[in-house]
C-alpha cells in the first residue's frame, strides 16, 4: 500500500508534512477507512526513498493527534476519521499587553479553528519561566516560547524537542539552524530607526533612554547597544536612566519611552510645564500601539515591528515546521511627537 502515499520531493514543504497531509486527504476521500492498516516504514522507504526517521515523525505526529494508532508489532492504523482533530498548542509569553494582544490574535487565526492554545506568563521571573514550560512538556502538540531575558535560557528550551519548537521574538545564540526562531534583531532595528530619524532628531540637543526597569518591562540588551552605537556614531549627547523620572525633563531634548502609563506621564508633566511636543521636547517609543496613534496632537512617533505580520509568519512556520532564524523586519513610524 505504500505506494499510494505521495510526496514532491522538491518540494518546500517538509517531507513529514506531505506524508501527514496525504494521509490526511485519503481520509478525507475515504482511500482510508477507519481501521484500514497504513503502509509500514519499510514499505515508504522502498517506494518513497524517505528516511525512516522522517515516516516515524510523521506517524506520531498523527498518533498525537488521535488520527492513527499503533499496535505493537502489526505497525499503524487509522484510529479516527475524524481528521480536523485539535492540535494543542503550548504558548508562553512574559506578559500581555496591547500589541503583544495584536500578536496573539494574529497567531491564532493563523494557525486555524482547529488549533486549541494554552497561554501562560512568566513575568520575567526566569523560575516561573523554567517551571511553567518543563512541567508541561509532553502535554502538547507544539510550543511557542518568548524568552524575554538578558540571559542564557537554552539549557531551559533547549529541553523541548525542537520539531517541535518555535522561538518567538528573541533569537538564542546558542540555537543553531535546526530550530525554529522568529526573532527581532533589536540593536539594528533601533539603530535603524534612530537613523531615519535623524533629521527629526537633530533640533535637540541630547536624547535620554528611559528603560521602565520596575514596571514589568523587557529591554533587549540589543535596545542599549543599538541606541550608544547609534549616539556614538553621529556624535549625539545620550543618556540611559532605568526609570522615567519626570524631573529629567527638559526642553531641548529628545526621550524615548516604552510603557504607555509612562507615556501618559510624560505628557501630563510636558503639558504642566506648558511644553509643546515636537517642538520644546521630542518624544519616540518602542512598538506600536492603537492609542499612540491618537495620543497628543499628531500621534506618537515609534519604532515598530509590524505584530499582526508576525503573529501570521509565526503561524504559517507552526503550520509548514519551517525551522532557520527569521528575522522580522522593523519601521520607523513618523508622527507628530517628534
Amino acid at each position: 500500500m505504500g505506494k499510494y502515499l505521495q510526496i514532491e520531493p522538491n518540494a518546500q514543504k517538509p517531507k513529514y508534512q506531505q506524508l501527514i497531509d496525504d494521509i490526511i486527504e485519503k481520509i478525507q476521500n475515504g482511500t482510508l477507512q477507519r481501521g484500514d492498516q497504513l503502509p509500514t516504514i519499510n514499505e515508504i522507504t522502498q517506494s518513497l526513498g524517505v528516511a525512516r526517521m522522517t515516516i516515524i515523525r510523521a506517524y506520531e505526529e498523527l498518533r498525537e493527534r488521535g488520527i492513527v494508532a499503533a499496535q505493537h508489532g502489526k505497525g499503524y492504523f487509522v484510529a479516527s476519521t475524524d481528521v480536523q482533530t485539535t492540535m494543542h498548542v503550548f504558548v508562553l509569553f512574559d506578559a500581555m499587553n496591547a500589541y503583544k494582544e495584536t500578536l496573539f490574535h494574529s497567531l491564532k487565526e493563523a494557525l486555524g479553528d482547529h488549533v486549541s492554545i494554552n497561554l501562560f506568563f512568566h513575568y520575567h521571573d526566569i523560575k516561573v519561566f523554567e517551571n511553567v514550560l518543563v512541567n508541561n512538556i509532553g502535554n502538547y502538540n507544539f510550543y511557542i516560547v518568548m524568552p524575554h531575558f538578558n540571559e542564557d535560557v537554552s539549557h531551559i528550551v533547549g529541553q523541548i524537542p525542537k520539531d517541535k519548537l518555535l522561538v518567538l521574538d528573541i533569537d538564542i545564540d546558542e540555537f543553531d539552524n535546526d530550530y525554529a526562531v522568529l526573532y527581532q534583531n533589536f540593536e539594528e532595528n533601533i539603530y535603524s530607526g534612530l537613523q531615519e530619524a535623524l533629521p527629526l532628531l537633530k533640533k535637540y540637543k541630547a536624547i535620554t533612554l528611559f528603560l521602565s526597569k520596575n514596571q514589568f518591562q523587557y529591554t533587549p540588551n540589543g535596545i542599549t547597544k543599538g541606541f550608544k552605537r547609534f549616539t556614538n556614531d553621529f556624535g549625539i549627547d545620550s543618556r540611559i536612566i532605568d526609570n522615567l523620572e519626570v524631573d529629567c525633563i527638559e526642553a531641548g531634548q529628545a526621550y524615548i519611552l516604552f510603557l504607555e502609563s509612562d507615556i501618559i506621564r510624560f505628557m501630563n508633566h510636558v503639558n504642566k510645564k506648558g511644553l509643546k511636543l515636537g517642538e520644546d521636547v521630542g518624544l519616540l517609543t518602542y512598538d506600536d500601539t492603537p492609542i499612540k496613534q491618537i495620543l497628543g496632537e499628531d500621534g506618537i512617533t515609534t519604532i515598530s515591528n509590524d505584530f499582526q505580520k508576525m503573529g501570521k509568519l509565526a503561524g504559517r512556520m507552526v503550520r509548514n515546521r519551517q525551522k532557520g532564524k527569521v528575522a522580522s523586519p522593523c519601521s520607523l513610524i513618523v508622527r507628530g511627537s517628534l
